[in-house]
């Protein structure tokens, strides 16, 4: 199956904490998985260059084992789509949402005043 195929089927994996893989699976994604700090950037980069996914959410506590290389590669990629879930702690840095549409779409989103 050629990656142009792959990415009209809509294929979605997800990798990241227990809670998180449980709850997309029980949405019905079967590709989750389970991954830490440890050995989250070797899952990512495995779904990444297997050309069967379109998506592919990752938690939060995997963000944090990816190195700043691989993040580089996952953020400027369009397909598959990297989406980082934001963490519930304050202090953590996510992404806004004028970033991702930026990212994804290319187009800047102003805020009137």
């Amino acid at each position: 199956m050629s990656a142009r195929t792959a990415a009209q089927v809509g294929k979605i994996a997800v990798v990241g904490e227990k809670e998180l893989v449980l709850g997309y699976r029980l949405l019905g994604v079967e590709d989750a998985f389970p991954a830490g700090r440890a050995d989250a950037q070797k899952t990512i980069m495995e779904l990444f260059n297997s050309g069967k996914y379109n998506l592919i959410i990752v938690g939060n506590e995997a963000r944090k084992g990816i190195s700043p290389q691989t993040m580089e590669k996952l953020e400027s990629s369009i397909v598959p789509l990297v989406v980082f879930m934001p963490s519930t702690e304050a202090e953590v840095a996510e992404e806004s949402l004028s970033r991702l549409a930026k990212r994804v779409l290319g187009v800047d989103i102003k805020v009137a005043n």
